[in-house]
């Protein structure tokens, strides 16, 4: 069993640096927490370079998205401070954006000992490109974070967890050894090449079920993946556009 949490921007409330979301800003303080327990429940942090031949016990990938300014200004002390590491997935083109990482900010990650990824260039779902276009986004993204960092990058987080068999392989072709997604499961019977499976971790997300999700037992990971399954059905019903449209406006106050 592999547990990759997935995070996006820490931020205390809206008026905090970086890109709030109602959903996916989780709070400093509640970050700070899940990793407390980890530590304590003995979990060590580890790269996706790391389980080329498979995980060690007790394992755990903790991963962001995007590229928020809140993974330099308070993910990296707080990983730091307790010897841990992390995954950051960046969406290239908005580096250098206002409450985006910049170039030399992704290079103090790297320079740190934190894993850079892929999210991609311009965060467009990938299902909705053609094939060309969808393998330019990976190429281009690739190319540009390990033209900065003069590293290779190995990963790839799937934007807004959206693809199938057609991205995946696209990915492998293009030189990613990793394809994640934001299906929710532990990665127990993971083989290389296929999609690894991540457990989003949400904003009001209570430590008791973090607890559940890490261990994937008890009654959270099963309402997880029955909500990720209605939302794929959703999805697939009005397309990601509707979708997202739909879903801004049941977001906003």
């Amino acid at each position: 069993m592999l547990p990759i949490l997935m995070y996006h921007g820490l931020h205390a409330d809206p008026k905090q640096r970086g890109c709030f979301d109602a959903v996916y800003s989780v709070s400093p303080r509640a970050f700070e927490q899940q990793l407390d327990w980890l530590v304590a429940e003995g979990y060590r942090s580890a790269l996706l370079s790391d389980i080329h031949a498979g995980p060690a016990e007790r394992s755990v990938v903790i991963t962001f998205d995007d590229g928020d300014i809140s993974n330099l200004e308070i993910a990296l002390p707080a990983l730091a401070r307790r010897g841990m590491v992390a995954e950051f997935c960046i969406t290239t083109d908005f580096i250098g954006r206002r409450g985006s990482l910049a170039e030399d900010d992704v290079r103090m990650l790297a320079a740190a000992g934190m894993g850079v990824q892929s999210h991609g260039c311009t965060h467009r779902y990938l299902d909705d490109l053609g094939a060309s276009v969808m393998e330019m986004e990976l190429l281009h993204s690739k190319r540009r974070l390990e033209a900065l960092l003069q590293t290779p990058v190995c990963a790839l987080a799937l934007p807004g967890g959206r693809g199938g068999e057609r991205e995946r392989i696209t990915a492998l072709g293009a030189g990613y050894l990793h394809v994640l997604n934001s299906e929710p499961g532990c990665n127990a019977h993971w083989r290389k090449g296929q999609y690894l499976q991540r457990v989003a971790v949400t904003r009001g997300l209570a430590l008791p079920e973090f607890v559940q999700l890490v261990q994937w037992r008890g009654l959270r990971p099963p309402l997880l993946r029955a909500r990720y399954r209605m939302l794929a059905r959703a999805k697939r019903l009005l397309g990601n556009r509707r979708y997202e449209w739909f879903r801004e406006r049941l977001l906003t106050p």
